[in-house]
């Protein structure tokens, strides 16, 4: 069985019931979900050995999330419980042409606080196979960026893959640093990147060559492969790039598919119309927790590609923030059964 570890912050996530504003609700729906931990759930039920590392305080809240992991098959036994929160984000989920709505209340949460030597690497990695981590992690802090930048280098020592979603948060990088200052050193030493445009332009200043990738609610698929380019050129070290190509036709309607370049050719998956979003918060964690399990699984990666893809796709049919379903639910999706009949 494949080893993956990842690392990262898990939050409270709370939301107004349905489709309710923040100033309409007088409760709130409560579930545990962040980057890594969304992808270590996924990886979980699809039968891998997956690990999330983090740093959480020994609360009852704090025991609510890593009980939440176990629950799920999460190897919770390097976490560290410390600090003095567990941070919290607010959802107001969008409908139509409304957008949704994020506000972050994760300041001086435990992972935010951590810092260089705090975690012993070489122990947490010894017979892992893969390490994975978020563009979201040193934004938080400088001590989380530090952190992260020593499980990369003792993954790269040990020979352990490690994969990337630049994931760029523009209200996350407040502690000083301009992501092109901190994401280099750490994206250096990385075998798998995946991210979009943005992520590319926001962090590393790249563009695609002369093209507008969106036009409307459609996605044209090749105008990507000029920023996978740009970022294979610039960390050579990679051997795959990956990007997931999303059409907002509405927060309702989403077109959904991706694209993986691997240095000779381009792998597009097949498009998806998401006609009726339930959720699509954690819907690229979900990506790459089917990318990571179809490259560990699949002798190709066009099958890991359209596993990936397929995965995601399911994901905005699944409340919360980690994806839940099954290898068996992906793979029927896969081979075009989109029908979702009762099962009996």
């Amino acid at each position: 069985m494949k080893r993956i570890v990842t690392f990262g912050e898990i939050m409270l996530r709370l939301s107004p019931p349905g489709y309710k504003r923040f100033s309409q609700t007088y409760s709130f729906d409560a579930v545990y979900g962040g980057g890594e931990s969304n992808v270590a759930v996924s990886l979980a039920n699809y039968g891998m050995d997956a690990a999330f590392v983090s740093r959480i305080p020994s609360s009852d809240i704090g025991e609510c999330a890593v009980m939440e992991l176990r629950k799920r098959g999460v190897d919770t036994r390097h976490i560290l419980r410390e600090g003095e929160r567990l941070g919290i984000y607010f959802l107001e989920t969008g409908a139509v042409s409304r957008g949704s709505k994020v506000v972050y209340d994760r300041a001086h949460s435990g992972m935010s606080t951590i810092g260089a030597g705090m975690i012993d690497w070489e122990k947490v990695l010894k017979g892992a196979d893969w390490f994975h981590w978020t563009g979201i992690t040193p934004a938080l802090s400088q001590g989380a960026a530090d952190a992260c930048l020593e499980a990369i280098q003792m993954a790269n020592k040990l020979g352990v893959t490690v994969s990337t979603d630049l994931n760029y948060r523009k209200k996350l990088w407040k502690y000083g640093k301009q992501p092109g200052e901190v994401m280099p050193d750490l994206v250096a030493g990385c075998d798998i990147i995946l991210g979009n445009e943005e992520d590319a332009e926001k962090h590393f200043g790249l563009h695609p060559d002369g093209v507008d990738v969106t036009h409307g609610g459609s996605v044209d698929a090749d105008s990507y492969l000029s920023v996978l380019q740009q970022l294979m050129k610039m960390f050579p070290r990679a051997k795959k790039v990956i990007t997931t190509l999303r059409g907002s036709i509405s927060a309702s309607h989403n077109s959904w598919s991706g694209v993986l370049w691997d240095g000779k050719k381009l792998f597009k998956a097949p498009t998806y119309q998401i006609t009726d979003i339930v959720d699509r918060v954690g819907g690229g964690d979900s990506f790459m927790a089917g990318l990571i399990y179809g490259l560990l699984t699949y002798d190709n990666d066009q099958d890991a590609l359209n596993y990936a893809v397929a995965a995601s796709c399911l994901k905005h049919t699944i409340k919360g923030d980690a994806n839940l379903v099954t290898v068996d639910e992906v793979e029927k999706l896969m081979q075009g059964d989109a029908s979702g009949r009762v099962s009996r």
